[in-house]
């Protein structure tokens, strides 16, 4: 990992490209996808408070593993989504 900054910016832009996906969705879909694509917009909202809550954590005893085991959170988390959001365009 570069740095912290850097790794923020990547949880934000990965998260704000899920929940730019769903406005589309909504704006396309009917009121039933609407709701849907709102309640993955909360999730991904929740996931990125957790992630930087993990990530300012001060008592950590292995910083690297740390910050790996948050980047693989992030990639496993932002798959679930993404994964949500291609079933409701389909």
């Amino acid at each position: 990992m570069a740095s912290i900054r850097k790794f923020k910016k990547e949880i934000n832009d990965v998260l704000s490209g899920i929940i730019e996906d769903c406005y589309v969705c909504q704006l396309e879909g009917d009121d039933k996808v609407s709701a849907k694509a709102e309640k993955i917009i909360d999730e991904a909202i929740t996931t990125f408070d957790e992630l930087i809550g993990k990530l300012h954590q001060k008592d950590v005893a292995d910083v690297r593993a740390h910050l790996r085991e948050i980047k693989g959170s992030l990639n496993e988390k932002s798959a679930l989504l993404s994964d949500k959001i291609s079933k409701l365009t389909n």
